[in-house]
Parts: C-alpha cells; structure tokens; sequence
C-alpha cells in the first residue's frame, strides 16, 4: 500500500540536501545540492528539444549510471552559451566533486533561469563550496533544496511516499520539481523548463529504464502550461539502495508509487502555472490508439482558445471540439459525447455528437462548473477502448504580463 506522507527529499535513507544564496539572483535562494551518502543507480530523461542546454548536453554526453550528487542553480539557464556554457557546467561538475571528494562523472548538473547569459562562475563555486558544507537532513533543508530551484514559481512542488514492497522491505520515495512557465515536456531516457529530482532508498538495476520512461510518458509529459517545450528539461531518479531488499523493478507497489508521486507533481507544476488560476484536466476515453488519445488530450491542455473560455468560465464547448478536430486523432464526431465537471458539478455536453442543452438556464449550469479552481473535461471518441489524461492550466492575463517582463 502506498502512503503519502510528510516529507521531502531527504526523506529516503542516506540523502541529504541543502539550498544556499550564491548571488546569481539579487536575495533569493538560487543554488541546490544533493547528496547521496552511497552511489546511486541514476535513471535520467532530457528534453527532446533540439536546442539543449549546456548542463543537457554535458549529461547526455557523461550517460552516467551512477550518481552521488546532483547541484542545481537558477537564475540563469547557461542555455546558447556554446564552448563557455559547456565549460562551466563541467567546472560545476568539478567544483562539487571537489567539495565532497567524489567522482566528477557521479556529479549531475542542471540550470534553469534567463536563456543566452554566461554563468558567472566566482558566484556559483562559493555557492557549491557553500552548499556542501551545508548538507543536512529533514524537512528544513528539503524546504531550503525546493526554494532553491525556483523560478517563477509561487509555490514549492514536493511530495513523498512510503511503501511496502512484496518482499516486506519499506522504502521511500520523493521528489521535487520546478516549473511555471515554458511548459510541455517531451522527457526522454537517454536522449520555464521541468527540473525535478527523485530519491528513493530501494534497490533498483538498470532495466528499470523502460518503466521510468512509461511512467514518465504518462505524467510528466501529459502536463503542458503553454506547449512551449523548455531547452533544459531534465528530471533524474537516484535509487541508493540502502533499504535493502531485492530490486524493486517489477514490483507492482513500487511501480504505482513511483506513479502516484510523479503524476501529483505534474498536477501540481500545470496549477502553479504562470498567472494560473485553475486547473483542467482533460480525460480521453473511448481511442482508438493510445496514442490517438495523447495526441486529443495534448492538443485540447495547449489551444489557447480552450484556455482562455475556461478563465473566463465561458461555456463556449465549440473551442473543446475544435481542438479535438485539429488534434489529428480518430474520431466518430456521432459518437463523440463530451462532459464538464466543476466541484460537485457534472454537465453532459454532447451526446452522440449533438447539443444536450440549448436553453440560455442550462448555458448558465455550464458556466457555473466551470467557475471552480478545477475544471475537467471528459471526452469519448467513440471508437475504441484506449485513454489517456493530462493536465494543464487557464491562459490569463498575467501569463502575459510575466513573459512579457521575464527579461527585465
């Protein structure tokens, strides 16, 4: 049975984390270090955008099956920086390898912050020599690792788990994400951006790679705040072992764990959206492929059209089948049957294709569903037995004031 609990990164056994103030950003916690007390079999997925930032590349390029450490610093996304960027990830590599007398290889590197400006290096080697005589465990340095890693966010994104094992052995899992805007993961194994760590003390090999990326393909990638694919997108899972007990990589407990926790963060990146402020969730039934499905859900999270009705809680249902129309799935349209939900509200729209209501008092039933902090549409094709979800957010005014202004 899986048990949410209170806890944070350093909830596993043998982690421990810590967020210092470099000086990259003028007060704000900017730089994050975790730490492993043993190596731990790293499984990592990177944005599947052809522009990559430094730290992606340096990553991608090391491929390591292994970590101690990961460091993490926002502020500034050391994204097109060239030679120097790769540089100064791979100086970030060894000023913490340094600091806690490891591997540079065992060290992962991740940036979020303004795309095209140089690290300034003095700052960000204090703030890891810093950080890593900082290292601590518990729920105030996991609060510190979390503030550290922010960007636009206005809230921190964590959760954690326990679990029993079939073999009797208790683990823990955790993680922790950023993100807020520049939102829709396309995360790949081995291949306003998603940065999120998981830890967990079980034991697990390599062959865990394919479950990692379905599970990744299911809930991080089914988030989108604006479709805008981020150039550092990079979420890494650290498995040090020290519960002991045998591998966890079939283990159907620890497979739905790893789930639960990864699908609450996506929920919760896409409602701390960038002037977000409501939640849709899209549910596609009835697909013919699986992939019909993320292809229906995906399109209707990103049309702005659909966005900007559910802001303004106007029931014009015509945005969600337009959407639907351009996604390239398929579809019967006079089998298609489309309901709201709002709090405690359940409105059927369309059945078979037609209009269940047409009265100005029912036009108003809609509205009054979608005037809630959660909204859900729920959308049957009608022409097979796939399905798929995803989570995005409103489209409103203040997202535009932010990325307006995100420069200055």
């Amino acid at each position: 049975m899986v048990e949410f609990i209170d806890g944070g990164i350093t909830t596993p056994q043998g982690f421990k984390a810590v967020g210092v103030h470099s000086g990259v950003k003028y007060r704000s916690l900017d730089l994050g270090l975790l730490y492993s007390e043993v190596p731990a079999t790293a499984f990592e997925a990177f944005t599947s955008n052809a522009v990559k930032a430094a730290p992606v590349q340096l990553m991608m390029n090391d491929n390591s099956p292994k970590l101690s450490a990961v460091v993490v610093n926002s502020g500034n996304a050391n994204a097109l920086t060239g030679r120097r960027g790769y540089e100064d990830a791979e100086a970030m590599q060894r000023a913490v390898a340094a600091e806690l007398s490891i591997d540079p290889k065992e060290v992962g590197v991740m940036s979020t912050g303004l795309i095209g400006r140089f690290m300034d290096m003095h700052k960000i080697q204090y703030g890891i020599s810093k950080a890593a005589k900082e290292l601590s465990q518990g729920r105030e340095a996991d609060a510190l690792m979390c503030e550290a890693i922010m960007t636009t966010d206005t809230i921190k994104k964590e959760c954690a788990v326990r679990v029993r094992l079939g073999d009797g052995t208790l683990v823990y899992l955790s993680m922790i994400s950023k993100g807020s805007g520049m939102i829709s993961p396309h995360l790949k194994v081995l291949h306003g951006t998603t940065l999120s760590i998981i830890t967990t003390d079980a034991v697990l090999t390599p062959k865990f790679k394919d479950t990692f990326q379905q599970i990744l393909d299911d809930s991080m990638n089914m988030v989108s705040v604006d479709g805008d694919q981020s150039t550092n997108d990079t979420c890494v899972m650290m498995a040090n072992g020290m519960a002991g007990g045998k591998p966890a990589d079939d283990d159907p407990a620890f497979i739905d764990a790893l789930r639960m926790v990864t699908t609450k963060i996506a929920k919760t990146i896409a409602m701390d959206g960038e002037g977000a402020t409501k939640l849709i969730t899209v549910e596609v039934t009835g697909a013919a492929t699986h992939d019909d499905a993320v292809l229906a859900v995906k399109k209707i999270i990103n049309s702005p059209l659909v966005k900007t009705a559910i802001f303004g809680s106007d029931p014009n249902y015509g945005r969600v089948m337009m959407a639907l129309g351009n996604s390239g799935c398929k579809f019967s349209l006079n089998d298609v049957h489309l309901t709201i939900k709002g709090g405690d509200m359940e409105v059927p729209i369309l059945d078979s294709g037609s209009p269940v209501f047409q009265e100005e008092r029912s036009v108003e039933v809609v509205r009054m569903a979608m005037d809630n902090k959660e909204v859900i549409l729920q959308i049957d094709l009608g022409v097979g037995n796939e399905s798929s979800t995803g989570w995005g957010c409103d489209l409103t005014y203040d997202y535009v004031r932010i990325n307006a202004e995100y420069t200055t």
